[in-house]
């Protein structure tokens, strides 16, 4: 259900667009679901663009935060707290990179990005220029991560293309203008900052293997290899993706083509929107999904243990489905509680006049629901998942967590040029569940990178904590897990990344626990 009016959420996205066709209008911008204030509530902060040459839009657009009122509403915090950003922004993550108990907020602009320190008090301070890390390339997603291990996160940032506002290159369709494609620009290396652990970071891209031209959109860290550190996989548009090992000291070794994941199961390379890690078959081993453009699917790749994947898009029974659609925002989310997860794929063209030229295009699109059936496929409930689901937007964005704490994961979509779009979930909770919040000692403060086991009722998960993820979004960061029937835990297990292995046993179900490293009851 659509509760985005009913919360009290008037936000709405504007792409400065004046009829010129600027290739950053139709990329849209992401959103934020974290507690800045730590009272146990999901708070909302979306990114906006600005007014671009001939535009003339009188209030200029700008980010806005949205505190949670726990009653099921949002208000409006944006000048109080001092995060109403006005560049042209694309995306966001969240991370508490100096370990002071509170989440700080950093966001990827056309022009130099921005760094918020959260100072606790309900502001924030913009400390860009303090910390080094206002790179003024094109940025897209962002994601914190402790990639080298030593208990302060780390921040990744993938970088788009190079775009001048002065030099706008005209492209048409059958003989009407539309806009150019990533063809059109040259890609650009991402960048790798590591903490220096007093405030500031330093560019390590080029030391830790990491710069390589691509156009970069949909960045998630992950433990593919299950040896105990962070590897970062890299969706590109239209250039092969990446998939960065890390060598475990410092370094990493960029491995997507050896892998099977930087093409298409065709041999292409498609247009790499968003991107996520997950678990989808529940064998202990970290899957990739990645959205791409119409007429290419999303990929679903399998990890097959080896340090390989294999691309099971048809099989699973989502390529097909996913065919007509230009996809974006997506994770796998266990929605209905049952144990297993689902994916939700954010839809929407890039150009509004797509039906002039294209027969079967559409600009405005349905988002996309897929049940996973237990056996490795999933089948497309979209139109069966309630008035949501049926909604026609140009989606990009997608943020997944339990704003109103009852159990079940909802969904915040971003639009282009329209309101967002906040999905109550009204009956995931009809099953069981357990919500786990990490808090590092030795490790990050947030846990970034906790790989946790969970055992009930015959089946065995797995979640990472992770910062960013999707396209251009953040998502809660406490791990959600679907219980089924089963009243009880097992146990939960958590590796941490500073290497402390931990056990609880016997959790009671539909609770949210805070698990502090250290203070568990079983240590290993």
């Amino acid at each position: 259900m659509d509760v985005t009016q009913a919360a009290g959420i008037t936000f709405r996205h504007n792409d400065g667009s004046s009829g010129q066709k600027y290739y950053l209008e139709p990329t849209g911008a992401g959103a934020a679901s974290f507690d800045y204030d730590n009272d146990g509530d999901l708070d909302i902060y979306f990114v906006n663009g600005a007014n671009l040459p001939g535009a003339t839009s009188a209030t200029p657009p700008r980010n806005a935060l949205y505190r949670n009122n726990s009653d099921g509403t949002f208000t409006d915090v944006t000048d109080i707290a001092g995060v109403g950003d006005t560049k042209y922004g694309f995306g966001c993550c969240v991370g508490d990179y100096d370990d002071d108990g509170y989440q700080d907020l950093y966001i990827t602009n056309f022009e130099a990005n921005v760094l918020y320190h959260n100072n606790g008090d309900g502001t924030f301070s913009d400390v860009t220029g303090i910390a080094g890390v206002g790179d003024e390339r094109w940025g897209s997603n962002c994601a914190f991560a402790d990639y080298d291990n030593d208990g302060d996160l780390d921040l990744f940032v993938s970088n788009y293309v190079v775009f001048d506002l002065n030099k706008n290159p005209k492209c048409s369709s059958r003989g009407i203008r539309v806009y150019c494609g990533p063809e059109s620009y040259e890609g650009v290396p991402d960048i790798l900052y590591r903490n220096d652990g007093d405030g500031t970071f330093t560019d390590v891209t080029e030391s830790a293997g990491l710069y390589n031209a691509g156009k970069g959109f949909g960045a998630v860290w992950g433990d593919y290899d299950n040896d105990g550190d962070l590897d970062l996989f890299v969706a590109n548009d239209t250039t092969p993706n990446f998939l960065y090992r890390n060598n475990s000291d410092g370094t990493f070794t960029e491995m997507a083509m050896m892998a099977g994941v930087a093409l298409s199961e065709s041999g292409m390379a498609f247009n790499g929107m968003g991107a996520d890690f997950v678990d989808y078959d529940n064998d202990g081993y970290l899957d990739i999904i990645v959205t791409n453009f119409q007429d290419q699917t999303t990929s679903l790749y399998r990890n097959t243990h080896d340090g390989f994947f294999f691309d099971v898009t048809f099989t699973s029974g989502i390529g097909e489905q996913t065919l007509p659609y230009l996809e974006w925002g997506v994770d796998l989310v266990d929605f209905d509680n049952d144990g297993d997860l689902d994916i939700f794929t954010a839809n929407g063209h890039v150009d509004g006049n797509i039906e002039q030229f294209d027969p079967i295009g559409t600009y405005n699109q349905q988002n996309q629901l897929f049940l996973n059936n237990g056996d490795g496929t999933f089948s497309d409930i979209s139109n069966m998942a309630g008035s949501g689901l049926l909604i026609k937007q140009v989606s990009r964005g997608a943020a997944f967590g339990d704003y109103d704490n009852d159990g079940d994961m909802d969904i915040l979509v971003t639009n282009v040029n329209q309101p967002p779009n906040l999905l109550r979930n009204n009956g995931g909770n009809k099953n069981n569940w357990l919500m786990i919040k990490t808090v590092g000692v030795k490790s990050n403060r947030d846990g970034i990178g906790a790989r946790i086991t969970v055992s009930a009722g015959g089946k065995m998960q797995i979640r990472e904590i992770r910062s960013g993820s999707s396209f251009l979004c953040q998502s809660d960061m406490r791990a959600f897990i679907g219980l089924g029937k089963a009243d009880k835990v097992d146990f939960v297990k958590i590796r941490w990344p500073s290497g402390i292995v931990e056990k609880i046993e016997n959790v009671k179900a539909n609770q949210i626990i805070t698990v502090v490293e250290g203070q568990a009851t079983n240590k290993f």
